[in-house]
């Protein structure tokens, strides 16, 4: 990275506390990296992992991490105005990345059910698969704290059980590889702020179900994260904490006040453990 990078300048200067701290707390919070790491980058196009390639950039630059930094972009089918936009954002913040193709886009559009599933579930599959092949250990993907608060919520309202996203997990089907989340502790609005200062624009979901949509004149958005947002933003105007009370509840789960919980896959009732309890239990 060279000194005179204007977004890096422009991050430390106007930046600081709301993004690139936040970034190195959550790094450091969550143990996401370690000396020796290899990690990946994993480009989309859109903001959040824009910024993170160049906040993982800045920190590899520092020297202070011991850490290898590799970008890299997969064309899942863009039409070529996306596939330009995306390679020319990379190439104004001075990511030096690999890109690789595929058709997953081609693949899960044929899907009547959930194309949006299996097309984040085939993502997933490639990106680790070239991350491996590249010699890294991890992956880095660009959710930030709105994307925690709004899963967790939506797991919720429309699945019907307490599901959170994780700041780090192990691969299932990739022995030795890890997905890390580094800017689990930025908020998108400055994110956003970021984006405006600097006069950038980015790619949204660009796949061709969405632009098929757009034709029809369909909003192909994800609606009910749509509507959890606006919940959101209108709890804010009597409750402005509210975001942060429901991310530090996933940090304080009380156990004993849950009914029922999963770990590994096995179901748990309160009832298993009922008798041998004392009745110290603070009532709720």
């Amino acid at each position: 990275m060279q000194e005179n990078d204007l977004f890096a300048r422009h991050i430390r200067a106007q930046f600081t506390d709301t993004i690139w701290e936040k970034f190195v707390e959550g790094i450091r919070t969550y143990h996401l990296l370690e000396p020796g790491d290899r990690v990946c980058v994993c480009i989309s196009g859109g903001k959040d992992s824009m910024l993170l390639a160049k906040l993982m950039q800045m920190l590899e630059a520092e020297g202070t991490s011991d850490i290898t930094v590799r970008y890299l972009i997969m064309d899942p089918g863009y039409n070529p105005e996306n596939r330009q936009k995306v390679e020319e954002n990379a190439r104004l913040l001075g990511i030096p990345y690999t890109l690789f193709e595929s058709d997953i886009f081609a693949v899960a559009n044929h899907q009547e059910k959930n194309p949006c599933f299996l097309c984040a579930r085939m993502r997933r599959g490639f990106l680790y698969a070239r991350a491996q092949e590249m010699g890294c250990n991890k992956i880095a993907l660009g959710h930030h704290f709105d994307d925690v608060i709004g899963t967790t919520l939506l797991s919720m309202f429309y699945g019907g059980q307490l599901q959170a996203m994780l700041p780090r997990l192990k691969a299932r089907n990739f022995p030795g590889m890890e997905l890390i989340r580094p800017l689990y502790l930025v908020h998108e609005e400055d994110i956003i702020r970021w984006r405006d200062a600097m006069h950038l624009t980015f790619i949204q979901c660009a796949c061709r179900f969405t632009e098929e949509s757009e034709r029809r004149g369909e909003t192909h958005t994800d609606s009910k994260r749509l509507e959890v947002k606006r919940l959101l933003k209108e709890l804010r105007r009597t409750h402005p904490d509210v975001e942060e009370n429901l991310f530090r509840s996933l940090h304080h789960l009380e156990l004993d006040t849950m009914v029922g919980w999963k770990y590994k896959g096995r179901t748990y009732s309160f009832l298993d453990m009922y008798d041998m309890r004392d009745g110290k239990e603070t009532e709720a």
